[in-house]
């Protein structure tokens, strides 16, 4: 078991959930992925956060969406907990990394996504360039709002799965 895995067991139920939300902006998440301690090893910690985010209720998966950042900005509509927003930096670096017109797109891209769906645009961006985002977001711009959702809400477990095992090696 890794030390941050046996010290997080040994926390109250309050300061457990408190170190697992950077990874999920879900607090329902974050207290029933507390309330399932202790978790022996990274395995069942990462299937209990599977199995906990997709019994969430939408309005759940709605928080987490919305503690991100826009796909190529830096800040949330909502202020993300310090390391959250570190590693929303960490997986959207190859975006920063493009052309002006591809941002442009990807900026209008987001507005309409926005415009239709009502919440921002989630996907796990880590190792993909921009271009390829935006390919996803043209691409998911076509989905109707149940679709769109569904995956939404895989896009933001990918996140989470990435996070925890960031998380775990301190």
């Amino acid at each position: 078991m890794s030390d941050v895995l046996a010290n997080w067991n040994r926390l109250s139920p309050k300061d457990a959930a408190d170190a697992v939300r950077p990874c999920c902006g879900s607090t329902a998440w974050a207290r029933g992925v507390a309330a399932r301690r202790p978790l022996p090893d990274e395995d069942s910690l990462l299937a209990t956060s599977d199995e906990i985010w997709r019994s969430l209720a939408v309005s759940d998966w709605i928080e987490a969406f919305s503690t991100h950042p826009r796909i190529g900005e830096r800040s949330t509509a909502q202020s993300a907990h310090a390391r959250a927003a570190a590693w929303s930096a960490q997986e959207q670096r190859d975006v920063g990394a493009t052309d002006d017109m591809v941002k442009a797109a990807l900026a209008e891209g987001n507005r309409e996504y926005e415009q239709r769906f009502g919440r921002i645009f989630i996907v796990c961006a880590t190792g993909k360039p921009a271009a390829e985002i935006l390919e996803i977001l043209q691409g998911r711009l076509q989905n109707d709002d149940a679709t769109e959702l569904r995956e939404a809400a895989e896009e933001q477990r990918k996140i989470t799965q990435l996070r925890l095992k960031k998380w775990l090696q301190g």
